[in-house]
């Protein structure tokens, strides 16, 4: 898989965000203590976790590798508050969600995490546009009165060659096109950390080039913390760090940058 070309990123998506990349002096957007999860089927009870121990730092981008069963998207699930856990505790920008009820699990995901798919999740009655305001409705409570930034959605969409293209319906773009507006939804509320479950699971290599090449440039310039699930060595080259699971714990650590 070849180096996508340079990217633009909207000036309005760089306020407010760090751009140093000097890792080592942030401090962890996410920590993982003791993570346990088990799973009851039948009589048997199947572990998928066994006490994972994971410390991700503001402006890293970490890819987890795995084999199936290995126990990494269920480690996704999660530190994304998608999951609860049979053990061990989770902090999101030192605020522990494991301890969270549900309706204060669900704001810290909707202040903090964003969540791009490998099935895309676009509803699929509205229109792109119509997608991303929602995401930013949902960001800001709810409320039918917030127009949400016009500019910053137009840019979003240049960025990622839809122009053009934001009254259409999900139906009506390629599985390349959906990921992409998935992606822009994701990171249109400058979340603290982006989650990426095989992002690029159902795109061919030139639209897989784009959305990596986009989260890179994501990271790179504007310190957005990204952790991506994925099973392609090619993609979790894009990353600084990546963690290999096997059997529900990780099994070693590889820097790559």
């Amino acid at each position: 898989m070849s180096r996508p070309a340079q990217l633009e990123i909207p000036a309005a998506m760089a306020a407010d965000r760090p751009t140093s990349t000097a890792i080592e002096s942030q401090r962890p957007v996410l920590e993982a203590i003791g993570l346990e999860m088990s799973y009851r089927m039948g009589s048997v009870t199947v572990p998928a976790l066994r006490g994972v121990d994971l410390e991700v730092l503001e402006g890293e981008f970490l890819s987890i590798t795995g084999s199936s069963g290995s126990g990494k998207s269920t480690l996704l699930h999660i530190i994304g508050g998608l999951l609860s856990p049979t053990g061990g505790k989770i902090f999101v920008r030192g605020e522990e969600m494991t301890s969270l009820n549900d309706s204060r699990r669900t704001e810290l995901r909707r202040r903090d995490i964003g969540f791009v798919f490998q099935r895309f999740n676009l509803f699929p009655t509205l229109s792109v546009e119509e997608n991303l305001r929602l995401a930013e409705r949902i960001h800001n409570g709810g409320s039918p009165r917030h127009a949400g930034n016009a500019a910053l959605r137009a840019e979003l969409l240049r960025l990622l060659g839809l122009e053009g293209k934001s009254a259409r319906k999900p139906r009506e773009l390629s599985g390349g096109e959906q990921q992409r507006v998935a992606l822009a939804r994701a990171v249109i509320n400058r979340p603290a950390i982006v989650l990426a479950d095989e992002p690029t699971g159902n795109l061919d290599s030139s639209s897989s080039e784009l959305v990596l090449g986009m989260l890179k440039k994501l990271n790179q310039e504007l310190g957005q913390t990204i952790v991506m699930i994925t099973h392609d060595p090619d993609a979790a080259a894009y990353s600084m760090r990546t963690i290999h699971m096997k059997d529900g714990r990780i099994d070693r650590v590889t820097r790559l940058q």
